[in-house]
């Protein structure tokens, strides 16, 4: 297997593996949070500590767990750091916890966090697997926060909270809803898709095509899958 180098790693998931955009993972999330940038900021920060930390303990657990129950394993981990994120966001951010809501708990099943900690974590080292974690986790904000932007600038005429369009355009308030969602979300994977030619996608589809953990998967490792 392809020795990969942290940078590599690292930025993995900005584009060529991004959760968003190109593995299309976190939809619900996604779709529904996106309807202003800040709660991409906000979501973003909590999935992406929450999968820094565990990609960290499974790693250095992947020798003591057993291979029969590892799953299990996983997800108790994962619900660990999601607990402490939910806890002190109810203590000290309670504006927040009623922005993010029932999303927040949601993150112990997202495929993002265990597919890493299965594909990635428990197959590496603890710093790869953190720079893993971290890098997978900006991506994911990054690609939130996007979306966030163009839904709140056409249905709202701001971005961040400061008016941008209300003055001089009358804004779609359609593109805060569902229906707005998933044309703004499908209109950003095409211009992902027409940036770089559908290379990324149709070479991810190519390698993982027929192997049973591509739903979360990407290809493993930049070798190619190992299963």
């Amino acid at each position: 297997m392809e020795k990969k180098s942290k940078l590599s790693i690292f930025t993995n998931g900005l584009i060529k593996e991004n959760p968003i955009l190109v593995l299309v993972l976190g939809t619900c999330p996604t779709l529904a949070l996106s309807t202003a940038a800040m709660n991409g900021i906000y979501m973003g920060l909590a999935l992406t500590f929450v999968l820094t930390c565990s990609n960290i303990f499974i790693s250095a657990l992947k020798r003591i767990i057993p291979d029969s129950v590892r799953i299990p394993c996983f997800i108790t981990v994962i619900a660990t750091f999601v607990t402490i994120v939910q806890l002190v966001i109810k203590a000290y951010m309670p504006e927040l916890d009623g922005i993010l809501g029932v999303y927040i708990p949601l993150i112990v099943v997202n495929c993002i966090i265990l597919g890493r900690a299965e594909m990635f974590a428990s197959k590496n080292t603890i710093v790869d697997s953190a720079i893993d974690g971290l890098g997978m986790g900006i991506g994911y904000m990054i690609a939130l926060t996007f979306m966030g932007c163009v839904r709140e600038l056409i249905g709202a005429g701001t971005v961040f909270g400061m008016a941008v369009t209300v003055n001089f355009l009358t804004p779609f308030s359609i593109a805060t809803l569902p229906p707005g969602g998933f044309f703004v979300f499908g209109c950003i994977i095409a211009l992902m898709n027409k940036l770089t030619k559908g290379k990324v996608r149709e070479k991810q589809e190519n390698k993982c095509m027929g192997c049973p953990g591509s739903s979360f998967c990407s290809k493993s490792q930049e070798g190619g899958c190992d299963q």
